[in-house]
């Protein structure tokens, strides 16, 4: 039976690669789909991965109703008999409701591919829609990890490479916007709590104010 599954982790755990590798490997099997993204890295109607390997997608905007699409090319005599989805995380609620229905009334698998959670720790409404609907969430095992070398298990936004906790949910990385480079960095819990990044904990270990202990004044009569 069809399926729709969610594959979730943070970034650089490897999402788009394994939907790369998916594709590749329905279409060595004689597999015939279509691939979808929505604000990739490198553009719009890409879905590449940071490996450096990508390929062409169906850019998803908003109002686009993949029931329909799908249909639409059935109708005209395309073969489907998958649909890989990137950045499923920006999808809308209704969009995810769409595949769900692509997956029971035309009997299509549907592999999507997202981040859960925001640089503020919530839920994206694809991502919300996809825990709720999904026959299957897969937890990616390739494990991105936090600068001090724990598993990140968090995405933080920073604006010259210090971590924000406010904005839009959505803004492209790798920007700068007024004169501040944004981009994005996995964190364990314990940092992104901290609000403590690469950047800023290289800064605090070159300062000659931060001790690497809670200084304590000593009690009277003792060294």
């Amino acid at each position: 039976m069809a399926e729709l599954v969610f594959f979730s982790g943070t970034m650089d755990c490897g999402k788009s690669t394994l939907a790369l590798q998916m594709d590749h490997n329905h279409r060595a099997r004689g597999r015939r789909g279509t691939i979808f993204t929505r604000n990739d890295r490198a553009g719009a109607a890409t879905l590449s991965s940071r490996l450096g390997l990508s390929t062409q997608a169906v850019e998803v905007r908003e109002g686009l109703d993949f029931h329909h699409y799908v249909v639409k090319a059935l109708s005209a005599g395309e073969r489907i008999d998958y649909l890989i989805c990137d950045e499923a995380q920006f999808f809308e609620a209704g969009q995810v409701d769409q595949l769900a229905r692509v997956v029971d009334d035309l009997a299509i698998d549907v592999y999507t591919f997202g981040i859960t959670t925001d640089f503020r720790t919530r839920l994206f409404p694809g991502s919300a829609r996809l825990i709720e609907l999904a026959d299957r969430v897969e937890v990616l095992q390739v494990e991105a990890l936090c600068w001090c070398g724990a598993r990140a298990t968090h995405n933080a936004r920073t604006v010259g490479g210090v971590m924000v906790v406010e904005g839009a949910q959505v803004v492209v990385g790798d920007v700068v916007v007024n004169d501040d480079q944004i981009g994005y960095e996995v964190l364990c819990r314990r940092h992104h709590r901290k609000r403590m990044t690469s950047a800023t904990s290289r800064a605090g270990a070159l300062s000659p104010d931060v001790l690497p202990f809670d200084a304590v004044s000593p009690v009277p009569g003792q060294q």
